[in-house]
């Protein structure tokens, strides 16, 4: 996995983000990369950009999600199916109805790094911050800090953890404008705002693609600096 400073984004030149489709989303997608998948369980996932992914064709993939997904033949789930992720870092591998990430993983065929929900969440916030690392205390003590560094602060025990940046972001958002600005619906917004920075390449499915000046820049979430590619998904 990508890990340390993360790699500046290429100067903004272009003013309008949208797509006209999704293959043209996740166009280039190469063999090997790291890819962040936003979503908690369905809440906020980019499903419609992972099937789009399926078809691209990108293979020995490395996915940093919350989840390994849900039943068969649908986001996550769908993606692992194809045998083309190497390796997955979450918090949640085993969730109710996981089973192909359970039938590859008994089978050796997909490595798994597991992550607290909190610590993967600060992983990336510090790959897009730029950060070496940082000191944590979930963990100290249990297998999760095996082969990692841990040091004592006023008496209690601390791991290092290594920050997480990756060559795509793959998330979804509830409305976007061609700049690429962002505003989340509820629960749905869970991991975007921390992908989105930590990325290369990030590309957004959005409900609707609105007009410029119409989103109050004090409920802007995710400016569009940190994002690539924009494209209008039907509900």
């Amino acid at each position: 996995m990508n890990q340390g400073l993360r790699a500046e984004k290429r100067p903004c030149t272009m003013i309008d983000k949208r797509v006209a489709s999704l293959s043209d989303a996740v166009a280039g997608i190469a063999d090997g990369s790291t890819i962040c998948l936003g979503g908690f369980g369905d809440s906020g996932s980019p499903l419609a950009l992972i099937d789009a992914l399926i078809q691209q064709g990108a293979r020995d993939l490395i996915v940093v999600s919350n989840n390994a997904g849900s039943g068969r033949g649908s986001g996550i789930a769908a993606l692992l199916e194809t045998g083309r992720v190497t390796k997955i870092v979450c918090s949640f591998p085993r969730s109710e109805g996981s089973v192909v990430f359970e039938e590859l993983y008994a089978a050796g065929k997909i490595e798994l790094e597991l992550v607290p929900q909190g610590t993967l969440s600060e992983r990336m916030r510090a790959g897009a911050a730029g950060l070496a690392g940082f000191y944590t205390p979930t963990g100290a003590g249990t297998l999760l800090a095996k082969g990692k560094e841990e040091r004592e602060f006023e008496g209690r025990t601390y791991v290092l953890e290594r920050p997480i940046t990756a060559d795509v972001a793959l998330i979804a958002a509830h409305h976007a404008d061609r700049w690429g600005n962002l505003v989340y619906h509820s629960a749905a917004r869970n991991f975007g705002p921390v992908m989105a920075p930590c990325a290369k390449l990030t590309v957004v499915q959005v409900a609707q693609i609105v007009e410029l000046g119409s989103i109050d820049p004090e409920v802007v979430v995710t400016p569009g600096i940190f994002v690539d590619r924009v494209v209008q998904v039907a509900r």
